[in-house]
């Protein structure tokens, strides 16, 4: 036993011996370090991310809002500051203006006199606008005299009212829309108007705001006696289907009766017409009669 103990570690040693000459015994230089040491190569995946997030911001493109530009005054262009003129400052003061006013209220008093003349001249032509010359003036001047606007219907009172639908050559109502282009508040009027029997009133279902109003002659219109008013009240009509059903026993067609709801009776299948049998042509080959003679007995 303690033989083979002793080879197992002579064998054991030799192994050691042997495996230990292969070793290289060179050490590192571990305290000699480069420069710059390169960084190290990216890896596959990462490299495709950022080629992919690279591809992503390429795509994407800002967030550009696009807005209004903040209102720095009028405009610059004259036709838009006649715009701006009639509808924001002739149409809310309702007062006649001067020429200096008026650019003084577009801040642009120091301006040039050509552009001036030129915004006078075209709120001379304009069909919206009234110019009242200066009666201390007897020869007026390029920026004498006063402008005022001048609405679709030029009443802004009760009277006025009244004498615009009493002069009217048609019978067509006035838009009441059009009496707040140069009236605005005046639905208190015409609800006034109105209980006075001086005119008459078409109004929205919706809002009962008043639409359209005609002239009206108070005179015409007579008082009913509160007895003939009970006496009517007290007339019970039959209802709608029972006048109906009424007279169409007596033979007689309603003419609240709807022709969509009518029952109608089934309709009948249409008939397949039948052809008419071929007739046969005049027979002129009378010598091939024989010839011709159908024998065959199947046939009726």
């Amino acid at each position: 036993m303690s033989s083979y103990l002793e080879k197992q570690q002579r064998a054991f040693k030799s192994n050691v011996t042997s495996a230990a000459t292969k070793v290289s015994t060179k050490r590192p230089n571990l305290t000699a370090q480069p420069e710059s040491a390169p960084s190290p190569a990216p890896s596959n995946a990462s490299a495709t991310s950022k080629l992919q997030k690279d591809g992503k911001r390429k795509r994407e493109t800002p967030n550009i809002v696009y807005s209004q530009p903040a209102s720095t005054g009028h405009g610059n262009e004259t036709l838009t500051q006649i715009t701006y003129v009639i509808d924001d400052f002739l149409k809310k003061k309702d007062q006649p203006k001067t020429i200096h006013e008026i650019m003084s209220w577009l801040s642009q008093s120091n301006v040039e006199e050509a552009k001036k003349r030129l915004i006078v001249k075209i709120l001379k032509l304009h069909d919206r606008v009234k110019w009242i010359p200066d009666p201390n003036l007897k020869v007026q001047t390029w920026d004498s005299g006063t402008f005022l606007y001048l609405p679709l219907i030029d009443v802004r009172s009760k009277n006025e009212l009244i004498s615009h639908l009493q002069t009217r050559a048609d019978a067509r109502g006035v838009l009441v829309k059009d009496l707040k282009d140069g009236w605005p508040n005046c639905e208190d009027a015409i609800d006034e108007l109105e209980a006075e029997h001086r005119i008459l009133v078409t109004r929205t279902k919706k809002d009962n705001h008043a639409r359209m109003v005609w002239s009206n002659d108070p005179s015409l219109v007579h008082k009913v006696d509160q007895e003939f008013k009970n006496m009517w009240a007290g007339i019970q009509l039959p209802s709608v289907d029972d006048l109906v059903r009424q007279l169409q026993e007596a033979g007689q067609k309603p003419a609240s009766e709807d022709p969509s709801k009518r029952v109608k009776g089934p309709l009948k299948p249409k008939e397949k017409k039948k052809k008419a049998p071929r007739k046969g042509g005049k027979v002129t080959n009378a010598h091939m009669a024989h010839l011709l003679k159908d024998y065959d007995k199947s046939k009726k």
